[in-house]
């Protein structure tokens, strides 16, 4: 990172061991701080989760209904 600037923060053990876990050999702890606390919209949540049968079977049953959806014109005045 260029002009990195650093802080000291405290954080409990317990924290510390939770931000390690989710670190890989090739990020900083700077890259996973970042990484946590960016703002995140809701396919970068469904990308962060374990794989999951049901979540995807509720996604493909949501797909189907909106599909199967009739739309209605409005009239605006």
């Amino acid at each position: 990172m260029d002009n990195m600037a650093t802080k000291t923060i405290t954080i409990s053990l317990d924290a510390y061991e939770r931000l390690r876990a989710k670190k890989t050999s090739n990020e900083s702890f700077t890259d996973i701080i970042l990484k946590l606390t960016r703002k995140k919209n809701t396919l970068d949540y469904i990308r962060s989760l374990k794989p999951s049968t049901e979540l995807g079977d509720n996604i493909e049953k949501a797909m189907r209904r909106t599909r199967k959806a009739k739309l209605r014109e409005v009239g605006f005045q």
